[in-house]
């Protein structure tokens, strides 16, 4: 990037914070944000934060205004932080002429203007007359082709932040040139909704882990009676030719064999732990059983690396968090003893891993939720492929 000592420096960032009132519940986006931002500002540059917050829909809506998020920055960073009313138009250049080398600015939500979501060249244009140069640390967004993640990337010289750039290595890591064996664990309720990775995930991986919602229409696709548990029954035959792809593949695709069951889904209901042919018409599956945990930790010991996107139970309500926090605490434990190189992402594994109090002692854990999916899906994503061409 060279000397940015003056230069105006946009830099697109993930500021999307969950809030109540005016305080962030989560700040782990913005902490995210904090080694670029810093670096660029004790280089000199002067720093200009590009982010969107909620769906205004192209309208201006106070309650979706960064200016709430302009504090909490500046206490993650120890530093002073400015808010500049638009990211775009002769009030925002002229508030930008005030600021001194060093200087952090966020620019208004980028979604105020209905040209963000359409990458339009004229909103483009009018955002790259603000900066010299652009940075995109905003991998969480970079499966979107909008004007401040993919747009911007054309019209001035364009670089990857410190996330940005730790995120994609340890993708690469993790499935572009991972070492063998490979384990991955996804979870979740549906089955339709990660269909493009199971598919990808089968010809990748020495292990598939399917856990969640998603294991029970696997489970009926083999002739399993799953009671009154969430599947997908219409999908069965999908699940079926993943499993002959997974065979085909050299692929073992693990599937519980004791399980968590419930008459009634809610907190602490009474419970049975039984194998999956004993499951009542009237109980529903809600967590995978102590013994295939068991297993499934054995399996993970003879593994090189671990992708997990998804829990494997309905983690969020107790006790069905069981496996989910198990297999978290092996895989950590794993990662510790220098054995597995681990690679979890998305907001539910986030949330679960937390739970499980190991997010920390995992190898890397992605914030971002539709980009991890899609890059497990094999897809390009246009905000990194912008950068990369």
């Amino acid at each position: 990037m060279g000397d940015v000592r003056g230069r105006r420096v946009l830099v697109r960032e993930d500021l999307n914070v969950p809030m109540d009132g005016a305080r962030v519940t989560d700040d782990t986006r913005l902490r995210a944000a904090a080694p670029t931002i810093s670096e660029l500002a004790d280089k000199g540059a002067i720093v200009l934060v590009l982010a969107h917050f909620g769906r205004p829909k192209g309208q201006r809506n106070p309650d979706m205004s960064l200016a709430m998020v302009t504090g909490p920055l500046g206490d993650v960073l120890g530093r002073e932080v400015r808010f500049i009313d638009d990211c775009q138009g002769d009030a925002a250049e002229q508030a930008i002429a005030l600021l001194e080398p060093g200087d952090i600015a966020v620019l208004e939500n980028t979604r105020f203007h209905a040209g963000e979501e359409k990458n339009d060249p004229a909103l483009v244009a009018a955002m790259a007359k603000l900066g010299d140069l652009y940075v995109n640390d905003a991998f969480s967004a970079a499966h979107r082709a909008h004007a401040s993640t993919e747009g911007l990337a054309h019209a001035l010289p364009a670089f990857a932040g410190r996330s940005m750039q730790a995120e994609l290595e340890a993708l690469e890591k993790a499935l572009g040139k991972p070492e063998h064996p490979v384990a991955a664990v996804v979870g979740g309720a549906k089955v339709s909704t990660k269909l493009d990775v199971l598919k990808q995930m089968v010809a990748k991986v020495d292990h598939l882990i399917i856990g969640g919602g998603m294991a029970n229409t696997f489970l009926a696709a083999r002739g399993v009676n799953v009671g009154k548990s969430l599947a997908e029954h219409d999908l069965t035959g999908t699940a079926l030719e993943i499993l002959d792809a997974a065979e085909r593949a050299d692929c073992t695709v693990h599937l519980p064999y004791d399980v968590v069951v419930a008459k009634e889904f809610r907190p602490n209901p009474p419970t049975r732990t039984v194998n999956v042919h004993e499951v009542e018409a009237y109980e529903m599956i809600l967590d995978v059983g102590p013994a295939a945990v068991e297993a499934l930790g054995d399996a993970l010991k003879t593994c090189r690396t671990l992708v997990w996107n998804g829990p494997l139970g309905a983690f969020e309500t107790p006790p069905f968090d069981a496996a989910t926090v198990a297999l978290a605490k092996t895989a950590a434990a794993l990662t510790q003893s220098g054995s597995l190189v681990s690679v979890a992402g998305g907001g539910d594994t986030v949330a679960a891993l937390n739970q499980a109090g190991v997010a920390d002692k995992f190898s890397f854990v992605s914030t971002a939720g539709g980009a991890f999916l899609e890059w497990m899906e094999g897809k390009d994503l246009p905000g990194v492929a912008a950068l990369t061409r």
